[in-house]
């Protein structure tokens, strides 16, 4: 038996988003769930009939609002000692101007409890959801917007003193791409220019923020969740070469090269490898998630040392699956974390694993069928139930240390 033992001080743990646990949220997510047009494509495509209308709208979810001390004493009781969650702007500016006391003291409960649990807080301000007056101000489609963003940041910072580590913004490119390349999210605009324009602004609002921040805490780390792919050139062909230093420039490298001088750490989010091909993604898709993304946890150790360039430490800040009766959990989390190992042994300073999901959760576009936690939401009597994996995943946590066979 071979024990493959992580640093000191590693930190364990899983992450949530708050739009997608606390349930009863009103930003432009939930009026977007609901709208005519949205319910209307769903129901030609079939996904109503097959799944039901309450799928698709967040509605209560796993009422994390009003359960986060049980789900965090949760959390500690399975070995974790760290745990991301998000800010949801909506909460504590409503109306532009305003700051709801309640909402922040909400949050203030929100890190004590963590604390108390004996984990380390992983903060994000913006995890793609926003006020319903920011977006119909243009939300980051406009430049002169983004100080709304740093003075909620500001805000939040300055209530929140205990907080060592912030995210500004989850998956920058992913929100990009589906909002205005791809038009599938909210508000569907399929346009490259202001796709070009909001991805901009989104560097402009780190850049911002992270002052913001410094100023308020010259002592908070500070960075973003990005979510990185390994693009694997198929044979290492020459056009399939060139294919993958494109992608990898403009998915992976870009946004972080233009923050380079203000991330005090990198916070990774992977989930996809794309074997390229011909210039054109080939998966061979041997094993998939129930959201049929293919399983490859050998990609993990390819994004990490791609990191290693940039000088700063890195956390695991998502890392997952769709697995709703929990038969490749397992295999995914060892097999995952044999290769986070192999990037520390490789140079790669990771100092932090936070498996998505905590517990299950509103997967956005797709609603709640599909199942992420390591904790299993019965949401009808939102009773929560660990699944197998999650005691696999805590014998880790408590040792620093994975049993290879």
């Amino acid at each position: 038996m071979e024990k493959l033992v992580f640093p000191k001080d590693f930190l364990w743990g899983a992450a949530t988003s708050s739009h997608q646990v606390e349930g009863g949220t009103h930003n432009n997510w939930s009026e977007w769930e609901k709208s005519e047009g949205r319910l209307y494509d769903l129901a030609k495509t079939g996904l109503i009939e097959k799944y039901g209308r309450d799928n698709y709208i967040s509605g209560i979810g796993a009422d994390h609002y009003h359960r986060f001390k049980e789900d965090f004493r949760l959390a500690h009781g399975l070995g974790h000692t760290a745990t991301r969650f998000s800010i949801e702007w909506s909460r504590i500016e409503p109306r532009e101007g305003y700051f709801d006391a309640d909402e922040i003291r909400h949050y203030q409960e929100v890190v004590e409890t963590i604390k108390a649990e004996a984990m380390e807080p992983f903060v994000t301000l913006w995890h793609w959801t926003m006020p319903v007056w920011f977006r119909d101000k243009g939300g980051f489609e406009k430049k002169d917007n983004i100080r709304y963003f740093t003075e909620f940041v500001a805000k939040i910072v300055a209530e929140l003193p205990d907080v060592t580590f912030w995210i500004t913004l989850n998956e920058p490119e992913i929100y990009t791409v589906s909002c205005y390349l791809q038009g599938s999210w909210p508000p569907q605009k399929k346009n490259p220019i202001i796709a070009i324009h909001v991805f901009h602004n989104l560097i402009r609002a780190h850049l911002a923020s992270y002052d913001a921040i410094k100023k308020i805490n010259p002592d908070a780390k500070v960075g973003i969740a990005k979510n990185n792919s390994y693009f694997e050139a198929y044979k290492d062909r020459p056009l399939n070469l060139f294919f993958k230093a494109l992608f990898d420039h403009f998915s992976n490298f870009y946004f972080l090269d233009h923050i380079r001088n203000k991330q005090d750490f990198i916070g990774l989010n992977n989930y996809h490898h794309s074997l390229i091909k011909n210039g054109l993604i080939r998966d061979e898709n041997k094993k998939v998630s129930d959201l049929w993304w293919e399983l490859y946890p050998e990609a993990i150790f390819h994004v990490l040392y791609d990191l290693k360039k940039y000088n700063v430490p890195v956390y695991i800040t998502e890392n997952g699956l769709a697995d709703a009766e929990d038969k490749d959990r397992t295999w995914f989390i060892v097999e995952t974390l044999k290769n986070v190992h192999r990037a520390i042994l490789n140079g790669v300073d990771v100092r932090g694993y936070l498996h998505w999901s905590l517990m299950d959760n509103f997967e956005w576009a797709y609603g709640f069928w599909p199942r992420f936690g390591l904790v299993e939401i019965d949401y009808v009597t939102k009773t929560r139930n660990p699944r197998a994996s999650a005691f696999v995943y805590k014998k880790i946590c408590e040792e620093n240390a994975l049993e290879i066979p």
